[in-house]
């Protein structure tokens, strides 16, 4: 087996920690009373997949499972920040579909991007934020705080990574038809060809040229058997490749192969297999190319398969790759097809980036907050965010505790807590830890509220 390609990997990703926030106070000769001036600590690095169209496959994941990014550095006095930690740039081929997965069944959960341009890119685990020296604490009645932010904990978790080709045609079709010996023949693509089936384990591309100039991409997708769309065989393993593809190209062996099959039949067959597995493949435009054509007794065979063909409203084309015979006329056709449907794929689904709305569904998945009832009076919170501010707090510090509180006020949660039905005294859950509600509660930290917004303006900024 080739072990130069890989499609399919899971990987563990991390972002780096934050660095925490500094708790210090001026301390000069001739200044008795110098104010706080703790430093900030340095955002964590992110985890970041980008498309790459020079990648052909997921084989740098295939025995490294763990990335991580660099943390930030903790801050210090005299309002000297830390270092935010380096971000960590995976690169993936064009076609990658990115997926959380389940930590415990390592079965996909969500989609959390489809990467189809050169350069798009996604955060997958992104870095945590710096926790905040003492100086942002400073309020009218609170001149000399004497706490600092801990550092954020950064995302660590589970992905998968599926790469699905890019090509504009896919040669699909039973074992040992012919498709590698075809991809061979119009293209400079050089797949192992045998005359045994299952010879083609792995995908392959080629670049074909027709003679007016015009060109498209074609992959010789392993062959297929009956119960391929159900996981047999290896069949999950190549129909993702062939979702992709603009163009269907289905090579029949006009023979039956060894087990001398009926040429229509394996013609419904696989076409039933392709509708089964994704209803829209039996909607995909087809092209059908009956094989081996050059051999005398057969000419029956090639009737019926036309007949069955065109009456399915597809185009016919009798070939041989042992001789050439019909390819050239054939790679004409299916060049021209796939520049018309380029046209009208960009027409109705134009080509963008999406790298922004892929950060948008990331940032409103960490900032949602799930609220259930566990006992009569408790509820048990969850939610990235607000689980990581929890994680922050420096539990042995009242006026921590009481910031936490402020940022829970500003995050919506008491009114969150409230419209679930909690009442003042009930027990909130988050992670191992208890406390207790207090919808209206003080909040000694509003005047820090403009200051703070003002900072995530300028961050944002950046």
């Amino acid at each position: 087996m080739d072990n130069t390609f890989t499609d399919l990997s899971h990987i563990n990703v991390k972002g780096g920690d934050g660095g925490a926030g500094c708790m210090s106070f001026r301390r000069e000769a001739f200044v008795p009373k110098g104010g706080p001036d703790g430093g900030d600590g340095g955002h964590g690095g992110d985890v970041i997949v980008v498309a790459d169209a020079q990648l052909s496959s997921l084989i740098d994941y295939r025995y490294k499972h763990h990335f991580r990014a660099g943390r930030g550095t903790h801050g210090k006095g005299a309002r000297r920040h830390g270092s935010a930690g380096d971000d960590l740039i995976l690169r993936v081929p064009l076609g990658t579909v990115v997926r959380e997965l389940d930590p415990d069944t390592q079965k996909p959960v969500f989609e959390i991007a489809d990467l189809t341009q050169p350069g798009e890119r996604v955060i997958v685990a992104p870095g945590g934020r710096g926790g905040l020296g003492n100086t942002h604490f400073v309020t009218s009645v609170r001149r000399a705080p004497a706490f600092a932010e801990k550092g954020e904990p950064a995302l660590e978790h589970w992905i998968e990574l599926e790469m699905k080709l890019m090509a504009d045609a896919a040669l699909v079709g039973m074992p040992s038809v012919g498709k590698s010996s075809i991809i061979a023949h119009i293209s400079a693509a050089r797949p192992k060809v045998a005359d045994y089936p299952f010879t083609t384990l792995v995908p392959n591309l080629g670049v074909a040229r027709a003679g007016n100039g015009q060109s498209f991409v074609a992959a010789d997708v392993p062959g297929l058997i009956e119960g391929a769309s159900e996981g047999k065989g290896l069949g999950h393993q190549f129909l993702r490749h062939i979702e992709r593809t603009a163009l269907i190209m289905h090579v029949v062996d006009i023979t039956g192969g060894y087990e001398g099959r009926d040429v229509v039949d394996d013609y419904k067959t696989i076409n039933a297999e392709l509708e089964a597995y994704a209803a829209e493949l039996a909607e995909r435009p087809q092209i059908v190319v009956a094989n081996k054509c050059d051999l005398p007794g057969y000419e029956d065979q090639i009737e019926r398969l036309r007949v069955a063909a065109e009456a399915d409203g597809h185009q016919f084309f009798a070939v041989s790759a042992a001789t050439g015979a019909g390819l050239d006329e054939l790679v004409t056709v299916v060049a021209g097809e796939v520049a018309k449907l380029r046209v009208e794929l960009k027409a109705v689904e134009p080509e963008r980036d999406l790298s922004e709305q892929w950060e948008r569904q990331r940032q409103r998945r960490d900032s949602s907050i799930r609220i259930t009832r566990e006992d009569g009076c408790a509820w048990r919170v969850e939610g990235g965010a607000i689980e990581r501010m929890v994680i922050q707090t420096d539990w042995e510090n009242e006026d921590a505790v009481a910031y936490l509180q402020h940022r829970f006020n500003r995050c919506g949660l008491d009114d969150k807590l409230r419209r679930a039905g909690a009442a003042n005294g009930d027990e909130v859950r988050i992670l191992g830890f208890e406390f207790e509600y207090e919808g209206d509660g003080p909040d000694d930290f509003a005047e820090i509220e403009e200051a703070e917004e003002e900072l995530l303006t300028d961050e944002v900024g950046e």
